[in-house]
């Protein structure tokens, strides 16, 4: 058994020692990595929800090859991820502005612009996990069999989540709802 092996086995037994010493190992060369696919602070970000999913998921965790080929896979889907729900807000946003190009002197359209922002600021603002799973949803139009696959965690949790989610998006939304 070599150290990274060891170090991943006492990660598992919940040795926090074990866990910083990881997280200093990979962090940086992590977040180097997913800087080459997106922006460096959204790439920090992933990163430190990865290795904050190693840590609440270290029980389940199955690694075939070595962590470090693991890490850096998960590292790679979670930035082709973030590409793609970036491409899938481009794309709503470039809808909806074709769609509004001929009311931009509607009085509407500046309530709908700050609606806009209010909707985008409120998800960004949800928890990490519920955001995730809430982006994956809605903006990703995956379904809830597929966001538990690729985020490997049960469908209950998913549907929790987006509820929660709504929940929390009622609330902050709710000057701009109708009745």
């Amino acid at each position: 058994m070599n150290a990274e092996q060891n170090l991943f086995l006492q990660l598992q037994y919940g040795e926090e020692k074990a866990y910083k010493e990881l997280f200093l190992m990979y962090y940086s060369p992590l977040c180097e990595y997913a800087s080459r696919y997106i922006r460096d602070e959204e790439a920090e970000e992933l990163v430190q929800d990865l290795m904050l999913y190693l840590w609440e998921a270290r029980e389940e965790i199955v690694i075939e090859a070595s962590l470090k080929s693991y890490l850096f896979t998960a590292v790679k889907n979670r930035c082709l991820n973030a590409i793609k729900r970036n491409v899938c807000h481009e794309q709503a946003r470039e809808q909806l502005s074709e769609k509004l190009k001929d009311q931009f002197d509607d009085p509407d359209y500046y309530l709908f612009n700050e609606l806009s922002e209010r909707i985008e600021k409120s998800v960004r603002e949800l928890p990490d996990n519920y955001r995730e799973t809430f982006e994956m949803s809605r903006f990703g139009m995956l379904s809830n069999a597929q966001i538990a696959q690729r985020l490997n965690i049960s469908i209950k949790t998913i549907e929790y989540r987006i509820s929660q989610s709504l929940k929390i998006l009622r609330t902050k939304l709710k000057d701009y709802l109708l009745d």
